[in-house]
């Protein structure tokens, strides 16, 4: 990530935040969580955008509300200030995050059966307080570890997926668990 394209950027797209639709602030939101850039002519205290996403919250699809979400969960992250965003926004951020559908892989049922052949005890498809469903977690020496199983849709070549890179950090950073990724050419591997 190009943290210096994204920090040139941002006064910009702070003076045309109110001419966008709500789709389009959600993208932004988005890709500076992803990016960890924080800018605060972007999202500081005298910027428009929380006022102009509070203005369309009723526009937001469940996706642009989810990319909302997983924003707000990184101003947290950064600030540890309570959001700006109105506790509505924030529900429905969280709800429309959480009812994305998930289906267990091959790879996942594989790892999942290695690791219970060791003996290792674990839970499957466990939902973090923001909101995240870990693969599997396991008990290590008195700590919750997430262990994520990443096919090849969470990478692009063999770099992750801005999806894939906010999950890893909002995981250990905002809900507290330590995470280890298993990405499929390394398990296939073994």
């Amino acid at each position: 990530v190009d943290s210096d394209l994204f920090s040139s950027l941002a006064p910009v797209t702070s003076s045309l935040l109110v001419e966008c639709n709500s789709q389009a602030l959600a993208n932004i939101a988005w890709a500076y969580a992803v990016s960890n850039v924080d800018d605060d002519s972007l999202f500081g205290k005298n910027s428009p955008f929380v006022a102009v996403c509070t203005e369309k919250a009723n526009d937001f699809t469940s996706g642009g509300v989810s990319q909302l979400h997983q924003w707000n969960i990184w101003r947290k992250e950064l600030t540890g200030a309570p959001s700006d965003l109105p506790p509505s926004v924030q529900q429905r951020g969280l709800k429309a995050f959480m009812s994305k559908g998930f289906q267990k892989s091959a790879l996942q049922e594989n790892v999942v059966s290695e690791l219970s052949y060791l003996g290792f005890p674990l839970q499957q498809e466990v939902v973090t307080p923001n909101g995240y469903r870990l693969d599997i977690i396991v008990e290590l020496d008195g700590k919750r570890v997430g262990i994520e199983v990443d096919g090849p849709s969470h990478f692009a070549g063999r770099d992750p997926m801005g999806s894939t890179i906010l999950k890893r950090r909002q995981v250990v950073n905002a809900d507290g668990i330590q995470l280890v990724s298993i990405p499929y050419w390394e398990w296939n591997n073994l």
